[in-house]
């Protein structure tokens, strides 16, 4: 019987899931393919107890490594979202959710809050505010603020992380003279921390987030505003992924 019900979730569900699962991009690869799974789970293409499909599958599906999907899937364990099973009849299975006090309170604090607006908005200020920088150059002070900030980042204790990268994008959006897209900013900003709150801090995640951060601000530092706005583009990308899957 379980194999019949892992097979039937697997065949039942490959046109269900063609409609969510595609190739994602190379420079967001572990969010976006995070992103995926999660609506695959969360929209229940795959029901309660039945089997995920295998992880090649999977990960053509996707277009990453296993290696990659194996660290998706470890966050969905974490989550308390999937399990794996052993055996001939193993895999990895969708888990029933508990409608406990986390669930309750992820409703209440993204009720009031069109995710995506908060997201396009932040997008359109980060981006340019990056451009703005490098296009026309930053102080001496303000390189030495920018370095600050990055460096900042670079030894925080995981429990301290969104305070310091909070801190390196405000320093960016403040040393782009307009003090009106600073104020902005700092207002988007706080929606997205409030978004962010809700969801898990993944290690992976934020040591691709660093490599961004010093791409961008050495795109920066280079004077070089379109590769400043494409990498600004993708980090905010990454992170949309990532509320995406876990609060939409």
């Amino acid at each position: 019987m379980a194999g019949r019900t892992g097979a039937h979730a697997a065949g039942e569900g490959g046109d269900r899931l063609g409609a969510v699962l595609r190739p994602v991009r190379a420079g967001n690869g572990f969010e976006e393919a995070l992103e995926q799974i999660l609506q695959v789970v969360r929209l229940g293409l795959v029901p309660d107890g039945e089997r995920l499909p295998a992880e090649r599958e999977l990960a053509e599906r996707l277009g990453i490594s296993r290696v990659t999907l194996r660290e998706v899937l470890r966050v969905l364990h974490d989550q308390g979202l999937v399990e794996s099973r052993r055996g001939r009849y193993g895999g990895t299975f969708v888990l029933r959710r508990p409608d406990g006090v986390g669930e309750d309170e992820l409703r209440r604090r993204t009720a009031e809050v069109d995710i995506e607006d908060v997201l396009r908005f932040r997008e359109v200020l980060e981006v340019g505010a990056a451009g703005l920088c490098a296009a026309h150059g930053l102080t001496g002070e303000g390189v030495v603020r920018l370095r600050r900030a990055l460096d900042h980042t670079r030894d925080a204790p995981l429990a301290d992380y969104r305070r310091r990268d909070t801190l390196l994008h405000l320093t960016l959006a403040g040393l782009c003279g307009s003090p009106s897209l600073a104020a902005q900013y700092a207002g988007v900003r706080a929606g997205v921390n409030g978004l962010l709150d809700c969801i898990p801090l993944l290690v992976r995640n934020l040591e691709h987030s660093q490599r961004q951060h010093a791409a961008l601000v050495e795109a920066v530092l280079e004077r070089d505003a379109d590769a400043a706005r494409e990498i600004a583009r993708e980090h905010c990308a990454g992170t949309a992924a990532l509320l995406r899957g876990f609060l939409a």
